[in-house]
Parts: C-alpha cells; sequence; structure tokens
C-alpha cells in the first residue's frame, strides 16, 4: 500500500478504552504525532471513564472521538455489542488505513471485529500474550485470542509472545518483536517530576517505613480470594508494625466490601482512592514490595528494580517470572503472608527478586511500532 485511501497521508485509528490500554498506546500515539508521514485519529470507547480520562491528561491527548460507552452495571455482552456498533459508525465516517488496538479488553476484542468486517488492516500491540487457561484472566484470554485470529500485524513484546502466535498459526512475517511500551510510558512518567496530590503519600518522603503497594482487581479474584487477600494484609500489617501498607481502593464496590472491613482500623494500612497515572508511578518507585493481581504492574515494577508477588495461580506474562523478578503465588492467605514475610525477613530472597532484569524492552518500542505502521501503509 503506498497511500492512504485519500490517496495523500495514510491514516492510523488507534482505539482504547481501559486505563491499561490508554497507558500503552499512549507513547505510540505520541510518536504518530511526531511522524509526517501519518495521521493518527484517537478514539476512546471510555469502557473505564474516569481513570481513562486521567491517563490522557498525563500524556496531554486530547481525543478525536470520544464515544461515552460507559454505563453503570454494564455487561460484558453490552460493551461487546455497543463497541462494535459504534466503532462500524466511526470506521465509514473516517475510513481508516489501519486500526491500532491494545491488549485484551472487551474494547480492543469489539473494535478488532468491527475493523476486520470492514476489510481493515487491525494492528494488534501487545499481540501473543496466552494464560492457558481460557477462564483466566476472564475474558481477556478469550478476547486476545480472538484478536489474534483476525490482525494483520502483530506487535509481540517479547520472544515468547511471538512463539506463542507462530504456535497458533499466525504467519511469522506478520509478527514483530517490538518491547512492550509500557516501558517507554513508565520512564516518561518517572522522570517527570511529580508532587503527590494526597498527604499521606507526600509523607513517604520523609517515612523510613518499608512499604508494601496493594492492587487488586481481577473479577476471577471476587469473593473469598478477595476475602483472603484481606485477611493476609491485617496479618502483615499486625505482625509486621514497621511496615507501611498503601492499597489504592479499586473502584469496584465488590472489591472494596471483601477488603476495606478488615483494614479500616489499622494505623499502618493506608486506603486511597485510585490515583492518576503520573502519581502511581512514583508511587511504585517508592515502593519497596509490590502485591498484585495486575497485568501491566508485572511489567511496570520490576523495570524500577521492585519484586512483584503476583496474586495469581498463573500469567501471560511469564518472562519476567523466568528472570526472577515477579513470582506468582496465588491467593491463600498463609501463601501470600509467607511469601511477603520472606522478602521482608531475608535481605538475598528480596536482592535476588529486585536486581533481576526486566525482559520487557528498553523504551523505544512506541518508535518500533510506528515503523512497523509505515512499512504497513506506505508512510515511508
Amino acid at each position: 500500500m503506498s497511500a492512504g485511501k485519500s490517496g495523500i497521508t495514510p491514516k492510523v485509528m488507534v482505539v482504547y478504552g481501559t486505563r491499561p490500554e490508554a497507558i500503552k498506546v499512549a507513547p505510540v500515539i505520541k510518536a504518530l504525532e511526531a511522524d509526517p508521514n501519518l495521521e493518527p485519529i484517537v478514539v476512546v470507547t471510555a469502557q473505564h471513564r474516569e481513570m481513562l480520562d486521567q491517563v490522557n491528561q498525563v500524556f496531554e491527548i486530547e481525543p478525536d472521538v470520544d464515544l461515552n460507552l460507559m454505563a453503570h452495571g454494564q455487561t460484558l455482552n453490552s460493551i461487546a455489542g455497543s463497541v462494535i456498533s459504534k466503532i462500524d459508525e466511526v470506521l465509514a465516517e473516517h475510513e481508516p488505513d489501519a486500526v491500532v488496538v491494545q491488549g485484551d479488553t472487551t474494547t480492543v476484542m469489539g473494535a478488532a471485529i468491527a475493523a476486520f468486517n470492514r476489510e481493515i488492516p487491525v494492528v494488534h500491540l501487545e499481540a501473543g500474550l496466552r494464560s492457558g487457561d481460557i477462564n483466566s484472566p476472564f475474558p481477556e484470554e478469550a478476547n486476545r485470542k480472538i484478536v489474534s485470529q483476525i490482525a494483520r500485524v502483530h506487535l509481540a513484546p517479547t520472544m515468547v509472545s511471538r512463539s506463542n502466535l507462530l504456535a497458533d498459526g499466525v504467519p511469522e512475517e506478520n509478527i514483530h518483536v517490538i518491547g512492550n511500551t509500557v516501558i517507554d510510558a513508565l520512564q516518561w512518567a518517572v522522570e517527570r517530576p511529580v508532587e503527590f496530590s494526597l498527604p499521606e503519600l507526600r509523607a513517604l518522603e520523609s517515612d523510613d517505613r518499608r512499604v508494601l503497594l496493594v492492587t487488586t482487581h481481577r473479577r476471577e479474584n471476587l469473593g473469598d480470594n478477595m476475602v483472603n487477600i484481606g485477611k493476609a494484609m491485617r496479618h502483615l500489617a499486625t505482625n509486621y508494625p514497621d511496615l507501611l501498607i498503601i492499597w489504592p481502593a479499586h473502584k469496584n464496590p465488590k472489591v472494596r466490601a471483601s477488603i476495606a472491613p478488615q483494614i479500616e482500623d489499622l494505623d499502618n494500612v493506608i486506603s486511597i482512592e485510585p490515583v492518576e497515572y503520573g502519581e502511581f508511578s512514583h508511587l511504585i518507585n517508592a515502593s519497596d514490595i509490590v502485591l498484585t493481581d495486575s497485568g501491566g504492574i508485572q511489567e511496570e515494577a520490576p523495570s524500577l528494580g521492585k519484586p512483584v508477588l503476583v496474586l495469581r495461580e498463573n500469567t501471560e506474562r511469564p518472562e519476567a517470572v523466568d528472570a526472577g523478578t515477579v513470582k506468582l503465588i496465588g491467593t491463600a492467605t498463609e501463601k501470600i503472608i509467607a511469601e511477603v514475610s520472606q522478602l521482608l525477613d531475608d535481605s538475598k530472597a528480596y536482592r535476588d527478586m529486585a536486581n533481576a532484569v526486566n525482559p520487557y524492552g528498553d523504551g523505544h518500542s512506541a518508535g518500533r511500532s510506528v515503523d512497523v505502521l509505515n512499512e504497513l501503509l506506505g508512510g515511508r
């Protein structure tokens, strides 16, 4: 393809809907804006409204189209249906030459299907992640496998991801290993001076206590698993009075109902509202240990030398586990207590994880993404 449908500059539509997507597409959008050979069109579904807006503000991104699809009590099927129908309208209006989606959310799956049905090339950023369990994480594992079947270009973060795609039958020439753009975003955010908005976080600069950062939100952890996590937090706070636990409480009321009652009376546990991305990057940097069921933090924290204990039985990001900077520990209360305690009590165990090499890239993944897009669309 030598030029866009307009015959002038190829148009690249970037579609995203959640905070994790926004973080990882932001460096690509900025790189597209700086490239004179491609025209970016930024579309947000707002599957997550408030948290998405925070990231856009940090990276100074103004969407061209805001579908504002978030609705109270929305189901996965209602989100998927809205994304496909609304994105189809946007595709008809703007006629992009390629559509970029990132990761594995319902927005990603719906936008990819809408583009594929219009025979528009789908470019999948962070392609090839696999946990091996269709129900964990749910529905993300299914979403990314669906997108892999219809994408024209697969931007894989690692060689492991490349191998997964080859095993799924994706042609080798359609796969490009570029690293993970989350490292581009994190380096950019950490290098920018940020003052914490909350006094509890500003006090970290003069607080000598070790910090355990806890984030929980996974759908498959709701219920008993989340209660187990809360019990472990209480035990650790009680038995390590010199430990400061910081818990940015996810907006999901089910998460809060499981954990908040168990920690609300503890002086060394700080429960806060989710902070914007720039602050959160600095919060990771100020922490000593990260306890999480998040996917992105498994990539971010290791690049800052922070050991990560993952509250899951499996992960689609095995590279950091193999490198030794991430450890899968599940959600059993006693297991969580034992693993955190080991890092607190055993300096060698801590150093071994903190000094492991991060396998996710060098901070130049966005530039490589744009090079691939130019090759696809003949931008230069």
